[in-house]
């Protein structure tokens, strides 16, 4: 599953310089149109890039409001926003019945895979598990935010910790699954 690419706006954002937040903004932005680009013209649908496609529009109104007031209220919280946000996106994948790792899963799995439940089971677990952990990094970040250590070495770690966390459970999650047998009527 490339996580790398479906989250390179944020990595981008994260790592650009706190005090150039706006054209860190406008850099998700980029990357984020450039990722969209890359997967439809790979064949990938709307349904594939959930997050993706959540990121553009994330950071076009952060671009904007960055551009328009460099000074904001939202600069200390906009770590917080982003985390919030995808919790947000994650979500909302989940209420409609996409859950947003099922378009990075399908980059990698056999197309008769795709409608099977254990498949759609798995991942749903595994979108909720990255909705909760965006959903706790947002709240951490805006508490960190809230005391003025928003760019402090332990907001960069929470943020790191909120993408690796997830991302490792991920990975042995799919390979427990991967390792168990065979369910009733061929599911696996």
């Amino acid at each position: 599953m490339n996580y790398v690419v479906t989250f390179l706006p944020w990595i981008v954002y994260a790592v650009l310089p706190s005090e150039r937040w706006q054209w860190a903004a406008l850099a998700g932005l980029v990357v984020a149109v450039g990722v969209i680009v890359r997967q439809r013209s790979a064949g990938f649908g709307p349904d594939a890039l959930i997050i993706e496609s959540g990121s553009a529009a994330f950071f076009a109104v952060l671009a904007a409001v960055a551009f328009a007031d460099p000074g904001s209220a939202v600069h200390p919280y906009s770590a917080a926003l982003s985390s919030g946000v995808l919790a947000l996106i994650a979500g909302v994948s989940l209420v409609i019945g996409k859950p947003f790792t099922l378009g990075i899963a399908k980059q990698s799995t056999p197309r008769e895979v795709w409608g099977r439940p254990l498949f759609v089971r798995t991942n749903t677990v595994i979108t909720s598990v990255w909705t909760l952990a965006f959903a706790v990094t947002a709240s951490v970040l805006a508490l960190l935010a809230h005391a003025d250590q928003g760019h402090s070495t332990t907001a960069t770690a929470v943020q790191i910790a909120g993408f690796v966390v997830p991302m490792v459970f991920t990975k042995r999650y799919v390979a427990t699954i991967q390792t168990r047998p065979a369910q009733p009527h061929g599911e696996r």
